[in-house]
């Protein structure tokens, strides 16, 4: 062979073979750049959602925290809110307890000599239990009910000012003065409560847990309870109450759907219970004599135990049938 032609084929070998390790050697620094950028990429993102799982964590204990609280003060007011102080409170009147009694007094005084004047010892012991336990009881309970359907009404709309407020950048705390120097009764005077507690430091939960004593509606509870879990988890404070606003104001829609869809039974069953008392008392101012014998005789003692017996089981029957809870 000849010695030019080898020598320029070793050249051309020797040359590829030095290009060949260059390029290599370049190679291979550049893909372990790129994958130590793919792993710390990609332990980034692991940091990320793993701290992103830990906030929701720890977010749904603080939510379920807040709830088991929320239930036990629930327990523990309970008997407070059905005691007379308690209704007297939701009533909103201000009367003490020794005036309330002492008015209770007056009226078991004066149907305990009614019942004494028509009805004998027997009378007199009914109008005396009726005086003292019932009548007043009863009166306290129409204020309650009438106080809390006008608080009810008129809580939407309040929401409604929170979510307006928290929207244009006003505190929580200055929106719920605005609700108690410009709403009507009732609601001026449990949220000005809430201020005042607010003002003299105390904790929002407790400042709602007295509210929820006085209004014990579960639209009350709703709104303590969005409150209470965004004050201590966090979140969307104008859209949570915008949502909640939402739902009270269907559940007022159906309420009234309800009633006017029972009010027909509503009126059968005040008509059917109150039929036997109004012939009775016809019978006994027309015929006295005629149905004097239920009252002398002691069959008609019977009859009468009978009668009461029966009637106020149908009334409690009917009652349940057309009344709904929701």
């Amino acid at each position: 062979m000849d010695p030019a032609l080898l020598a320029a084929v070793l050249a051309f070998v020797a040359v590829g073979g030095v290009g060949l390790a260059f390029s290599g050697g370049g190679s291979q620094p550049v893909t372990a750049t790129k994958r130590v950028k793919q792993v710390a990429g990609t332990q980034k993102s692991d940091r990320r959602n793993q701290a992103v799982e830990n906030a929701a964590l720890k977010r749904r204990q603080s939510t379920q925290e807040a709830l088991k609280d929320l239930a036990n003060s629930e327990k523990q007011s309970r008997k407070r809110r059905y005691s007379v102080k308690g209704q007297i409170a939701q009533a909103g009147i201000k009367l003490t307890l020794t005036q309330y009694w002492m008015m209770a007094g007056a009226a078991a005084a004066v149907l305990t000599i009614a019942g004494l004047i028509i009805q004998g010892p027997i009378g007199a012991a009914m109008g005396f239990f009726i005086g003292l336990f019932g009548l007043p009881r009863w009166v306290l309970g129409f204020m309650v009910g009438g106080r809390q359907k006008k608080f009810a009404s008129q809580l939407a709309d309040s929401i409604d000012v929170i979510v307006r407020g928290v929207k244009s950048g006003l505190p929580l705390g200055q929106c719920l003065r605005i609700i108690a120097a410009e709403s009507p009764e009732p609601l001026r005077s449990e949220f000005q409560q809430l201020v005042d507690s607010q003002a003299m430091g105390v904790p929002l939960e407790t400042g709602m847990q007295r509210m929820y004593d006085h209004m014990p509606l579960p639209e009350v509870n709703f709104f303590s309870i969005v409150l209470i879990i965004q004050q201590k988890t966090g979140g969307n404070l104008s859209e949570s109450l915008g949502n909640l606003s939402s739902v009270l104001r269907s559940r007022k829609l159906m309420v009234e759907k309800v009633k006017a869809l029972s009010a027909e039974a509503k009126a059968s069953a005040m008509i059917i219970g109150s039929l036997p008392v109004c012939v009775g008392g016809l019978v006994y101012f027309t015929r006295p004599a005629y149905i004097g014998v239920l009252f002398e005789h002691p069959v008609g003692h019977l009859i009468l135990m009978g009668c009461v017996v029966l009637m106020s089981a149908g009334i409690f029957i009917m009652h349940k049938m057309v009344n709904f809870k929701f």
